[in-house]
């Protein structure tokens, strides 16, 4: 659902994908290529949330802030299944592990990887290619080439997903029982271990 608020209509891609049942309200502006899961709330109420190109925002994530407040999350931002960003700014291709929560004006920079549950204080800034985790969180080392290249993958499949979305996405009634010829799902993406152990 997209909802005007105080005269801010949400600005959207049309290459974009918004599901129905994620909510996008007010001072919103999505780029290019970006995906927002069922469950999602993006409230640009009190202040505005710009999204750049190729960012995905997951299922039951909130993207918030107190009044007044401008944030961006950045070209490839990846915000995991979840997460609450509310009043931070995101770097560019970072990633935010599933129900992570990263507090006002905080600054995550470019390339960083932000654990599965980590509690990130308002005010914290780490800098670019930071490995982040714990509540509070903190920087355990640096990120290598090889596991942003394995975020980096993951990204364009979230980018993939608004085309396939708008190709084949469709609300149905169920089936009653599974069909014989039912096709397997193909394994086109690995954990980050499966991934070290190809390279």
């Amino acid at each position: 659902m997209i909802y005007s608020f105080k005269g801010y209509i949400p600005v959207v891609h049309e290459t974009s994908f918004v599901h129905p049942l994620a909510a996008v309200t007010g001072n919103v502006i999505i780029g290019k290529h970006c995906y927002i899961g069922p469950g999602a709330a993006i409230r640009g109420d009190w202040g505005e949330i710009v999204l750049e190109d190729g960012v995905n925002v997951q299922e039951n994530c909130t993207v918030h802030m107190f009044p007044g407040k401008s944030i961006v999350l950045k070209e490839s931002a990846h915000v995991g299944h979840g997460a609450v960003i509310h009043g931070a700014n995101l770097g560019r291709n970072c990633l935010i592990g599933m129900n992570s929560v990263i507090m006002d004006d905080a600054e995550i920079g470019d390339e960083c990887i932000v654990g599965a549950m980590s509690f990130v204080k308002a005010n914290t800034v780490f800098e670019s290619r930071s490995l982040i985790v714990g509540n509070p969180a903190k920087v355990i080392k640096q990120v290598t080439d090889e596991m942003i290249d394995w975020k980096t993958k993951g990204t364009k499949l979230y980018q993939q997903l608004p085309a396939d979305c708008f190709a084949t996405l469709e609300e149905v009634e169920p089936l009653r029982e599974v069909p014989k010829d039912r096709p397997e799902q193909e394994a086109f993406y690995q954990t980050l271990n499966e991934f070290k152990g190809k390279e």
